[in-house]
């Protein structure tokens, strides 16, 4: 089957956070693909990505980066697909606050959806909510998603009263 998502990044140093997406998608069985692209040291290796992701059979685009974090925008800048960014705190970042910022403030006409610091897991759950509207097999697993994430809450908040712990609002 063809991969419905794109998971690109600007380094390998960026790959234990953008993992993150690829395992979310993998219990979700969709298929993506995995890579680096580079915008400062592959500009023509990323615009040929952006480019030809369409008629590879992409729908969404998650672009991790870290520092300046040019990736997401760039690749947004040349193709009508959604991206999702994922600022990471990279080695050379000064908190993280350089490819957050870098990341969100794009320019309107060129959206990136932007998630959490290295929040990769959101952005793959994001993707998924995408391909959710038009599949109800996606639709099913992601509500069954969520409902298993309430539940964990609720047995955490159960296991906290059990351990004597006083909770007004129960």
């Amino acid at each position: 089957m063809k991969p419905q998502v794109g998971i690109i990044m600007g380094s390998d140093s960026d790959l234990p956070v953008m993992e993150q997406a690829a395992t979310l998608l993998q219990t979700f069985e969709i298929p993506f693909e995995l890579t680096i692209v580079s915008a400062h040291r592959t500009p023509e290796r990323m615009s040929d990505y952006a480019a030809t992701a369409e008629e590879r059979g992409l729908k969404i685009i998650i672009a991790g980066a870290g520092g300046a974090a040019h990736l997401p925008g760039m690749i947004a800048s040349q193709t009508i697909l959604p991206v999702i960014g994922v600022p990471i705190k990279s080695s050379n970042s000064i908190d993280g606050w350089d490819s957050v910022l870098s990341i969100l403030q794009m320019p309107n006409g060129v959206p990136v959806a932007t998630v959490a610091l290295n929040a990769a897991k959101n952005a793959a759950i994001l993707a998924v909510e995408i391909l959710a509207i038009g599949n109800e097999t996606i639709a099913a697993q992601l509500k069954n998603f969520k409902t298993n994430m309430k539940n964990e809450v609720l047995e955490k908040a159960e296991k906290i009263k059990k351990d004597g712990w006083k909770n007004l609002y129960d």
